[in-house]
């Protein structure tokens, strides 16, 4: 089973092994950076290992820009390099990890894929606009990770501030969400993040 706060581990628990006392000097600054291991941050092995035992919980994060009346006049996404060299249109995602807070989590994200100087504007609430749930076969929903089953919170954020392409991330790319464009840019994700992307533009009145 898992420890708690600081309870002392019994032998066989899976983080058996870890010292009283060990979050004591982790801050949420360490979360949000992604930076130093922070607790919760598997090795590739181990998370592929859970991958295929349980479902891991992702947050999907749609940025947008707004205007002066807090109405989404542009909605991003990510050009990205897959894993088998060709690019793909996205969405900013990521696992929760463990320890991490709901609010944390969507913040590393963001920092990971737009850069440091972004500036999300967290939600006030974090009650999420739906869930997606990604199955790895394809056909049982309409959300497909070859990976894993992945149950994903969907937020909504507005970034005011610049991005910087960070990781992976190839290019940031805005449309008009009332613009002759935007279901090009909607059909060119795969894998249900298009799906994402309208209820996001139905929750927000678009």
């Amino acid at each position: 089973m898992p420890v708690m706060n600081d309870e002392v581990p019994d032998e066989g628990d899976f983080d058996a092994n870890r010292h009283r006392g060990e979050f004591d000097d982790i801050t949420p600054e360490d979360f949000i950076r992604g930076m130093g291991n922070p607790p919760g941050w598997l090795p590739s092995d181990e998370i592929n290992r859970m991958r295929h035992e349980i479902p891991i919980p992702y947050v999907v994060v749609v940025p947008v820009r707004t205007d002066d009346l807090g109405r989404v006049a542009q909605i991003g996404s990510l050009l990205r390099v897959t894993d088998d060299g060709g690019i793909e249109r996205t969405l900013i995602a990521g696992r929760v990890l463990y320890h991490e807070s709901l609010r944390e989590a969507v913040a590393r994200n963001v920092a990971k894929d737009l850069g440091d100087i972004a500036l999300p504007q967290l939600p006030i609430s974090l009650q999420p606009f739906t869930v997606a749930e990604f199955f790895p076969t394809p056909g049982l929903s309409d959300y497909y990770d070859p990976r894993q089953h992945a149950i994903a919170l969907c937020y909504v954020v507005p970034i005011a501030g610049d991005c910087k392409p960070q990781d992976e991330t190839l290019d940031v790319e805005w449309v008009d969400p009332s613009g002759d464009m935007l279901d090009t840019f909607v059909g060119q994700m795969a894998n249900g993040y298009g799906t994402i992307v309208r209820q996001a533009l139905a929750w927000t009145g678009k």
